[in-house]
Protein backbone atom coordinates (compact mmCIF):
# COMPACT_ATOMS: atom_id res chain seq x y z
CA UNK A 1 0.00 0.00 0.00
CA UNK A 2 3.02 2.40 0.94
CA UNK A 3 4.47 1.44 -2.42
CA UNK A 4 1.01 2.63 -4.43
CA UNK A 5 0.87 5.51 -2.54
CA UNK A 6 4.09 6.48 -2.96
CA UNK A 7 4.31 5.91 -6.68
CA UNK A 8 1.21 8.25 -7.30
CA UNK A 9 2.85 10.88 -5.06
CA UNK A 10 5.96 10.02 -7.35
CA UNK A 11 3.54 10.59 -10.14
CA UNK A 12 1.42 13.75 -9.21
CA UNK A 13 4.97 15.92 -8.64
CA UNK A 14 6.13 14.84 -11.82
CA UNK A 15 2.83 16.02 -13.09
CA UNK A 16 3.45 19.49 -11.63
CA UNK A 17 6.68 19.65 -12.93
CA UNK A 18 5.36 19.47 -16.51
CA UNK A 19 2.91 22.39 -16.47
CA UNK A 20 5.90 25.00 -15.62
CA UNK A 21 8.04 23.33 -18.40
CA UNK A 22 5.56 23.82 -20.90
CA UNK A 23 4.71 27.34 -20.01
CA UNK A 24 8.54 27.70 -20.25
CA UNK A 25 8.49 25.82 -24.30
CA UNK A 26 5.35 28.14 -25.07
CA UNK A 27 7.14 31.62 -23.39
CA UNK A 28 10.40 30.26 -25.70
CA UNK A 29 8.50 29.83 -28.93
CA UNK A 30 6.67 33.52 -28.86
CA UNK A 31 9.99 34.92 -27.97
CA UNK A 32 11.83 33.28 -30.64
CA UNK A 33 8.83 34.44 -33.14
CA UNK A 34 9.39 37.69 -31.85
CA UNK A 35 13.00 37.84 -32.42
CA UNK A 36 12.60 36.32 -35.82
CA UNK A 37 10.32 38.90 -37.09
CA UNK A 38 12.52 41.99 -35.61
CA UNK A 39 15.42 40.16 -37.63
CA UNK A 40 13.13 40.05 -40.54
CA UNK A 41 12.89 44.22 -39.82
CA UNK A 42 16.30 44.68 -39.92
CA UNK A 43 17.46 42.52 -42.76
CA UNK A 44 15.10 44.37 -45.01
CA UNK A 45 16.07 47.97 -43.56
CA UNK A 46 19.92 46.99 -44.30
CA UNK A 47 18.89 45.16 -48.11
CA UNK A 48 16.72 47.73 -49.26
CA UNK A 49 17.40 51.37 -47.28
CA UNK A 50 14.41 54.08 -47.12
CA UNK A 51 16.39 56.13 -49.21
CA UNK A 52 17.29 54.30 -52.55
CA UNK A 53 13.94 51.66 -51.82
CA UNK A 54 11.75 50.88 -54.92
CA UNK A 55 8.43 48.96 -54.93
CA UNK A 56 7.20 47.88 -57.76
CA UNK A 57 3.49 45.96 -57.22
CA UNK A 58 0.64 44.79 -59.56
CA UNK A 59 -2.95 45.17 -59.59
CA UNK A 60 -5.51 43.46 -62.04
CA UNK A 61 -8.55 45.52 -63.12
CA UNK A 62 -9.46 43.31 -66.42
CA UNK A 63 -11.48 40.49 -63.97
CA UNK A 64 -14.15 39.24 -67.19
CA UNK A 65 -11.68 40.07 -70.06
CA UNK A 66 -8.06 38.69 -69.64
CA UNK A 67 -6.53 35.45 -67.76
CA UNK A 68 -2.86 36.45 -66.95
CA UNK A 69 -0.34 33.91 -67.23
CA UNK A 70 3.20 35.90 -66.54
CA UNK A 71 4.74 39.06 -65.76
CA UNK A 72 8.50 39.90 -66.58
CA UNK A 73 9.72 43.30 -65.09
CA UNK A 74 12.85 44.67 -66.08
CA UNK A 75 14.54 48.06 -64.56
CA UNK A 76 16.88 49.99 -66.92
CA UNK A 77 17.17 46.79 -69.53
CA UNK A 78 17.88 44.41 -66.76
CA UNK A 79 15.81 41.67 -65.44
CA UNK A 80 14.65 41.89 -62.23
CA UNK A 81 11.85 39.55 -61.37
CA UNK A 82 9.16 37.12 -63.75
CA UNK A 83 6.20 35.67 -62.49
CA UNK A 84 3.72 32.47 -63.41
CA UNK A 85 0.89 32.81 -61.59
CA UNK A 86 -1.00 29.99 -60.03
CA UNK A 87 -4.73 29.81 -60.30
CA UNK A 88 -5.06 30.92 -57.01
CA UNK A 89 -2.63 33.93 -57.29
CA UNK A 90 -5.12 34.64 -60.44
CA UNK A 91 -7.95 34.23 -58.29
CA UNK A 92 -6.32 36.91 -55.56
CA UNK A 93 -5.80 39.21 -57.78
CA UNK A 94 -9.44 39.22 -59.63
CA UNK A 95 -10.73 39.85 -56.31
CA UNK A 96 -8.78 43.09 -55.66
CA UNK A 97 -5.34 41.38 -54.39
CA UNK A 98 -2.47 43.44 -55.15
CA UNK A 99 0.92 41.67 -55.39
CA UNK A 100 4.72 43.02 -54.61
CA UNK A 101 6.42 42.20 -57.94
CA UNK A 102 9.59 43.86 -56.73
CA UNK A 103 11.58 45.72 -54.04
CA UNK A 104 15.00 46.75 -54.22
CA UNK A 105 17.60 49.68 -54.39
CA UNK A 106 17.60 52.37 -57.62
CA UNK A 107 19.61 55.79 -56.96
CA UNK A 108 17.71 58.49 -57.51
CA UNK A 109 17.74 60.09 -61.77
CA UNK A 110 15.69 58.47 -64.27
CA UNK A 111 14.63 55.05 -64.41
CA UNK A 112 13.16 52.92 -67.64
CA UNK A 113 10.50 50.54 -65.79
CA UNK A 114 9.77 47.77 -68.52
CA UNK A 115 6.83 45.00 -67.86
CA UNK A 116 5.49 42.09 -70.42
CA UNK A 117 2.64 40.21 -69.28
CA UNK A 118 1.23 37.23 -71.32
CA UNK A 119 -2.38 35.63 -71.18
CA UNK A 120 -5.45 35.08 -72.67
CA UNK A 121 -7.90 37.30 -73.87
CA UNK A 122 -11.99 36.88 -73.65
CA UNK A 123 -11.99 36.44 -77.39
CA UNK A 124 -9.28 33.13 -76.79
CA UNK A 125 -6.68 35.48 -78.34
CA UNK A 126 -3.43 35.13 -76.41
CA UNK A 127 -1.49 38.29 -75.83
CA UNK A 128 1.70 39.35 -75.16
CA UNK A 129 1.87 42.72 -74.48
CA UNK A 130 4.95 44.95 -73.26
CA UNK A 131 4.98 48.45 -71.61
CA UNK A 132 7.84 50.73 -70.70
CA UNK A 133 7.55 53.67 -68.38
CA UNK A 134 10.18 56.24 -67.71
CA UNK A 135 10.11 57.14 -63.61
CA UNK A 136 11.95 59.85 -61.96
CA UNK A 137 13.33 58.81 -58.89
CA UNK A 138 13.85 60.89 -56.47
CA UNK A 139 15.44 60.57 -52.97
CA UNK A 140 13.39 58.13 -50.37
CA UNK A 141 11.31 55.38 -51.01
CA UNK A 142 9.08 54.82 -54.20
CA UNK A 143 6.50 52.87 -54.97
CA UNK A 144 4.54 52.25 -57.75
CA UNK A 145 1.79 50.02 -58.77
CA UNK A 146 1.30 48.61 -62.67
CA UNK A 147 -2.19 47.95 -63.24
CA UNK A 148 -3.33 45.61 -65.98
CA UNK A 149 -6.96 46.21 -67.42
CA UNK A 150 -8.91 45.76 -70.64
CA UNK A 151 -11.41 48.63 -71.85
CA UNK A 152 -14.60 48.64 -73.99
CA UNK A 153 -14.69 48.77 -76.85
CA UNK A 154 -11.82 46.45 -77.65
CA UNK A 155 -11.05 44.89 -74.17
CA UNK A 156 -7.35 44.36 -75.34
CA UNK A 157 -5.49 44.22 -72.40
CA UNK A 158 -2.96 47.31 -71.52
CA UNK A 159 -1.00 48.17 -68.91
CA UNK A 160 -0.74 51.77 -66.95
CA UNK A 161 1.16 52.58 -63.99
CA UNK A 162 0.46 54.74 -61.09
CA UNK A 163 2.85 56.23 -58.10
CA UNK A 164 1.90 55.92 -55.14
CA UNK A 165 2.52 58.71 -52.63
Amino acid sequence: MRLILLITGLLFTGALAAEPLSDDIASLKADVAGLNHTLFQLEEDILNPANTQVAVYLSFDARDYFVLDSVELALDGHSAVSHLYSERERKALEQGGVQRLYLGNLAAGEHELSAVFNGQGANDHYYRKDASFTIQKASGKAQYELVIDARAPSFEPAMRIKQWD
